[in-house]
């Protein structure tokens, strides 16, 4: 008998998918501490978590058995994937779940903030009769802008549309023509943030969107502006909206999640009458409970008995033979992806690539997964996986165009990436080793030797003498190790690019100081 533990609460209709499957045994329990976890995950094929259990990377090694990691829900922070990839287990999510639960709560704030109606509830059972103190705007006419427009972000614009609002959006990796579908005007972020009187935003909580919205985006907003977060605490820096409220540049503020959690009683946004709070609740209703809890458990079921593999984090699915020869150039794909998506400026349109080579008598497929999961998670993080990537680019309105050609060209096997944008287009070219690790060797018409692995400053320079000596010396002095150094140009002295592994993080200070340096032209970090 199969073995599945379940070790966060789980609704019943999750667990009877389980058991009425009649190859499966489940256990349940919760509230285990991580060392009594790792004494008996080796007893099982499957674990299935929500947010408290954390899955560490000692309690996969210990997981002898495990081949399925399932998560009743988006976030996968409290999953070790590069372990459970290394071992081969599988880690699956379900991002659509909350879908409706978290935009109808979205709205809901909207329509609290509008009218002020916590305020007025707790004023009116105190005995008071302040109708004017309460004094609310209507929605209609109104403008919403949307920072990140997946399918939350898509099912708020969609209320809003019945409220009579204009909504603006801005998401790199939406199209003019999808938006324009769902009556919705795509924008940059700056002029959702100087012509929208609510903003909410709903993008994943990454390194490029922690405190996307702080004092610099708060002074291009226009005064009274509302604002909203009910996607990931951190997104708008809770300082910078504490000094937009005293300063009554926001008229007000919704909150459902915070940068630390639980709120602490001494969080200042909990003493201002112009903040609605709530605890996290975006996906707290009976039915979006229901439909993750039914959502892992089939996908957990059906990756357990061979039926497929859907909503994989971290795995496509191949057969044992093929995995062996495709299994690094899905690690390539996957981070050309992520490079080339991180180099190109402006909004993605078109997306290319061309395979060449001995492995063009393969399926391909599950490759073409990896780069678009490469393209988007740096951007959309946890809420793309290899299964959904391919249909999350078309959702977007972004063209992909595959080719393939079985005649070797200046390498055995290579695969171009080419991204097109409203503002330029990019190339990036990869293969692998010896040793079967990727390499980028090309990047537009330039030719070097790049390993993709990592923390990498992007330099585009003039090929003049001293330049390495000044990079070298003024990342010493700032205490980052370069691991690796490369370099392209097209012609001696003419323009040239530099690309540095480093072993930490480059700060934007560091950055600043670089861009400083004489014959540099563009400074851009890229981490894969």
């Amino acid at each position: 008998m199969i073995r599945v533990l379940v070790s966060d609460a789980l609704s019943e209709e999750g667990l009877k998918v389980f058991r009425e499957s009649g190859e499966l045994s489940v256990d349940v329990k919760t509230d285990l501490k991580p060392e009594d976890l790792k004494n008996i995950i080796k007893d099982y094929d499957a674990l299935v978590v929500r947010s408290a259990t954390k899955v560490t990377g000692e309690i996969i090694q210990a997981a002898d058995k495990l081949k399925v990691v399932g998560r009743a829900g988006v976030g996968l922070d409290n999953v070790d994937l590069e372990a459970a990839t290394q071992k081969g287990v599988i880690v699956m999510n379900t991002p659509a779940g909350n879908t409706i639960s978290t935009a109808e709560h979205t709205f809901s704030m909207i329509l609290a903030l509008s009218r002020n109606i916590p305020q007025a509830s707790s004023s009116t059972k105190k005995g008071e009769w302040k109708r004017s103190k309460f004094m609310g705007v209507e929605l209609y006419g109104k403008t919403l802008g949307i920072a990140g427009f997946g399918r939350i972000g898509s099912e708020v614009a969609k209320r809003a549309l019945s409220f009579g609002m204009r909504s603006l959006a801005y998401d790199p990796f939406l199209s003019a023509e999808v938006a324009e579908s769902l009556g919705v005007e795509i924008a940059e972020l700056d002029k959702v943030l100087r012509e929208a009187d609510y903003i909410t935003v709903h993008t994943p909580l990454t390194k490029e969107t922690r405190h996307m919205i702080s004092d610099k985006e708060f002074a291009l907003m226009k005064k009274g502006v509302r604002v909203i977060n009910c996607a990931r605490g951190g997104i708008i820096d809770e300082a910078a909206l504490i000094k937009a409220l005293k300063e009554s540049k926001v008229a007000g503020a919704a909150m459902d999640v915070f940068e630390k959690e639980p709120l602490s009683p001494d969080n200042e946004l909990l003493k201002m009458d112009n903040v609605i709070t709530t605890p996290h609740l975006g996906a707290s209703t009976e039915e979006a409970q229901v439909n993750v809890a039914i959502e892992v458990a089939e996908i957990v079921r059906d990756a357990l008995l061979g039926k497929g593999i859907r909503n994989a984090a971290n795995y496509p699915c191949l057969e044992a033979e093929v995995s062996k020869i495709l299994a690094p150039y899905i690690n390539l794909g996957e981070k050309i992806g992520m490079f080339c998506a991180q180099l190109v400026e402006g909004r993605f349109q078109e997306v290319v690539i061309s395979y060449s080579g001995e492995i063009t008598k393969y399926n391909l497929s599950p490759v073409t997964m990896a780069l678009a999961k490469g393209i988007l998670e740096p951007i959309l993080k946890e809420t793309v996986n290899f299964v959904n990537a391919v249909s999350l680019l078309k959702e977007r309105g972004i063209k992909l165009r595959e080719s393939k050609s079985a005649q070797e060209g200046e390498f055995v096997n290579l695969i171009q990436l080419e991204i097109k944008t409203d503002k330029e287009t990019k190339k990036v070219f990869g293969t692998l080793s010896s040793n079967k690790q990727p390499r980028i060797v090309k990047i537009d018409d330039y030719y070097l030797e790049l390993y993709p692995i990592g923390e990498m400053v992007f330099i585009r320079n003039w090929d003049k003498p001293g330049l390495i000596g000044n990079l070298g010396t003024l990342m010493g002095q700032n205490g980052i190790n370069i691991a690796a150094m490369t370099f392209g140009r097209d012609k001696q002295g003419g323009k040239a690019i530099s690309v540095l592994n480093v072993d930490s993080q480059v700060g934007p200070e560091v950055q600043d100081k670089i861009r400083e340096l004489e014959n540099i032209l563009t400074v851009k970090v890229i981490r894969t």
